[in-house]
């Protein structure tokens, strides 16, 4: 497995921007497909974005679309999320998660990721 450590956190005030990173360490980081989710009070952990270990492959979950863009760096074994146009109900902690996986293959599930980071706290006020 890998470890990850997410960061970039903070406040901000909608409309604005915020730039997360999740550096990797352990086992080869362009073996993992990488994932970000999120999990606000009360509410149960949703997935944000996905990005395969190739790069050539995302995904976005329907309230972030046109908003948020995942990357990544294989050199630098750190995945990133680009989080435009923050909303307050974009609040949440958010973490970064890692599979196993085929080089183009993309998760979306919780289960499908058997590392996480400890996440990072977002929160956008109005």
């Amino acid at each position: 497995q890998v470890q990850l450590v997410e960061s970039g956190g903070g406040l901000v005030q909608a409309g604005g921007s915020l730039r997360l990173s999740c550096a990797a360490s352990g086992r080869t980081f362009s073996s993992y497909a990488m994932g970000w989710f999120r999990q606000a009070p009360g509410k149960d952990r949703e997935f944000v974005a996905t990005i395969a270990r190739s790069g050539d492959n995302t995904g976005y979950a329907d309230p972030v679309k046109g908003r948020f863009t995942i990357s990544r760096d294989n050199a630098k074994n750190t995945v990133y999320l680009q989080m435009n146009s923050l909303k307050p109900e974009d609040t949440a902690v958010y973490y970064c998660a890692a599979a196993y996986s085929s080089y183009t293959t993309i998760f979306r599930g919780i289960s499908d990721f058997g590392s996480w980071g400890q996440g990072t706290q977002v929160t956008v006020s109005s």
